[in-house]
């Protein structure tokens, strides 16, 4: 018998013909007229205690009992386990093909020496069975999940054990640890986040941002996330901006837009701005936006300091990302951290499930955090980022020191500083500050991040990684890696230089199906009305201020359509009927080209449903309104 711990409890494994004898109560259940027995998740009771017996399937961790040689139905048949899908669960069953009853004829007492050779049998046993288990787990983990490691490792680990007695407690914690990992592991999709933090110094953006945004990077990028610091806010300025979008907005804008990413939110206090973009693809299943602002400049009345935030569900996980700029100079390193608490604390969202910042499954906090290097003269500073040897810093950067004394500070984590630091600099150079006041160098731009709850990181594990864990409970966990974190020297607008950190989202979706099926019917032309269709797939609070916007291929923003129509005005469609709405002649494009139809819902607040990208017909107004010539070379229009 070996017996192990776990988070669970003791656990217990009996081998082949070692179950004491005690009458067992199975939980009776049919399944599609298949009486069956025991489902993942529950444990066998017997009168005077739980018994619960792991096995290691291609689904994870099967729960039920196994006593392969004992085990019999009243006509003698055996049991057989299945999986199936239940609930959004992979679950493990075990069908007794007779009947509804089975009784268990329970192995007699052993002595010293059987017992002893059948615990060797079934340790071997039961080893190969695990090592075949985690090396079919092997070819299914991705290279870049974290689980692959401790995967190898536990095959190393398991491989070096022995039946010896001596051993049983190391036996014991490699049986909890593969347990664990392969209980762990369901299929997830792999999503790519880059987020920029810049401080621009009330600058113009420069002509070309691509080599900020990595635009050819493999795998693509699905997501963007853009802070901005210090963004030009005087009064007629940001009047103007309020208007129409800013000039930093569009430039990121008419960048991404092409390559099919469309701007899903966007907040502006003053001069902070937060972008976010998504590739076209992931609109529908971006919901609930939300954004937020804390001023923390005069004692909480001005903006010049503070934060703006954009919160969403992204595939059904909660994600909150805050723009932050916080007190400046050398001497305010505590009030930092008030204002980073206070900020935490105090924005709220109209959202039940996350009213506030840390309820949400993963926060990324970054900006111009402005932590300076403590201690370190100038000239030491210069010379330590000349030489390579940011090392000699670390331990002298305010933030890391505060993260040693503040625990809220601790459940946010940071990669390496491995870049020099992005503060001060002469504009146009990548010189460090020659003016009178000579500024100490600093990493005063960061990038941080934080999973809820918070799962401490093994000694073996990857530091860059982080898994939201739910206290072991999660069906669907989310994983953060970090796989770039560094600067680009490069932009020279600003007196900072921005800070660029990528981010590898391994995560369970919730659900991949729009709430809402759009399509356009028959040929679109302005020449007729035409007609589209839409229908709800799955219910969701839907109104009649929802629209649908005609969309050219390559659109910037939900409010970049060309025209809108209103949803059906006089009652709410039910779940799958088929809705049509016509549409002007006259609103409809004369030109033609390639165009897409997207559902925008009001309460919330994003595209929830796209068509597939349709043609519209050039129309003959278009040639009687002299939009497009009659004749090109000879050819009649």
């Amino acid at each position: 018998m070996f017996r192990f711990k776990s988070r669970a409890g003791p656990r217990t494994w009996y081998p082949e013909g070692e179950q004491p004898r005690r009458k067992l109560e199975f939980e009776k259940k049919r399944i599609d007229g298949q009486p069956t027995g025991v489902t993942i998740g529950k444990q066998i009771h017997s009168p005077d205690s739980p018994l619960e017996i792991f096995a290691i399937c291609d689904q994870g961790v099967c729960s039920f009992f196994w006593t392969p040689q004992e085990k019999q139905t009243e006509t003698e048949e055996n049991m057989s386990a299945e999986q199936f899908r239940s609930d959004g669960r992979d679950k493990c069953r075990l069908t007794f093909p007779s009947g509804p009853h089975c009784s268990v004829r329970l192995a007699r007492s052993l002595s010293q020496k059987e017992e002893t050779q059948h615990r060797h049998a079934s340790f071997w046993t039961l080893k190969s069975s695990i090592l075949a288990s985690l090396k079919d787990l092997n070819q299914t983990l991705p290279e870049v999940h974290v689980e692959r490691s401790a995967s190898d490792q536990l095959l190393t680990h398991i491989e070096d054990l022995s039946s010896d007695d001596e051993a049983s407690e190391e036996v014991s914690h490699t049986l909890d640890e593969a347990f664990q990992l392969c209980g762990r592991f369901m299929p997830t999709d792999a999503f790519r986040l880059h987020m920029v933090t810049w401080n621009v110094a009330t600058a113009e953006p420069p002509e070309d941002v691509k080599s900020l945004l990595h635009l050819d990077v493999q795998p693509p990028t699905d997501l963007y996330v853009i802070g901005l610091q210090e963004v030009n806010a005087t009064l007629l300025r940001f009047i103007s901006d309020l208007i129409m979008e800013d000039s930093w907005s569009h430039v990121f804008m008419d960048t991404l837009a092409p390559r099919g990413f469309v701007k899903v939110s966007s907040v502006r206090m003053q001069g902070l701005l937060l972008l976010i973009f998504a590739k076209q693809i992931h609109l529908p299943f971006i919901r609930d936006i939300q954004t937020s602002y804390t001023r923390t400049g005069i004692f909480g009345y001005w903006g010049n300091k503070g934060n703006v935030s954009v919160r969403f569900s992204f595939y059904g996980h909660m994600v909150c990302f805050l723009n932050c700029h916080l007190a400046a100079h050398m001497n305010y390193a505590l009030q930092r951290v008030d204002e980073f608490e206070y900020i935490l604390e105090t924005q709220n969202f109209d959202m039940n499930n996350t009213p506030q910042v840390l309820d949400h499954k993963v926060v990324f906090c970054f900006g111009d955090l402005n932590f300076r290097i403590a201690d370190h003269g100038l000239h030491f500073l210069r010379s330590s980022i000349n030489s390579g040897r940011l090392n000699l810093l670390w331990d002298r950067d305010q933030l890391t020191m505060m993260k040693k004394k503040e625990p809220f500070l601790q459940e946010f984590e940071e990669g390496p500083l491995n870049f020099k630091p992005t503060y001060k600099f002469d504009r146009n150079s990548e010189t460090y500050d020659t003016s009178g006041k000579k500024r100490k160098p600093a990493w005063t731009d960061r990038i941080l991040w934080r999973i809820k709850p918070k799962s401490l990181p093994s000694e073996d594990n990857d530091d860059r990684a982080s898994v939201s864990t739910d206290n072991g409970q999660d069906e669907y966990p989310i994983q953060v890696i970090q796989d770039i974190y560094t600067s680009d020297m490069s932009y020279g607008v600003s007196d900072h230089k921005p800070v660029i950190a990528t981010f590898s989202l391994e995560l369970r979706k919730f659900f991949d199906t729009p709430l809402v099926h759009l399509s356009p019917e028959g040929i679109w032309s302005a020449d007729l009305d035409a007609v589209l269709s839409y229908t709800v797939q799955e219910d969701f609070m839907s109104s009649t201020w929802d629209w649908i916007g005609l969309y050219k291929v390559g659109f910037k923003s939900a409010a970049d359509y060309e025209t809108f129509v209103w949803v059906r005005e006089n009652e709410l469609p039910e779940t799958n009927e088929v809705v049509q709405v016509s549409v002007d002649r006259n609103d409809i494009p004369p030109l033609g080209g390639q165009y897409i139809l997207g559902y925008y819902s009001t309460n919330l607040q994003s595209i929830i449903g796209l068509s597939d990208n349709f043609q519209i017909q050039e129309s003959k107004r278009a040639v009687m309104e002299g939009l497009i010539p009659e004749n090109i070379n000879g050819h009649n229009k």
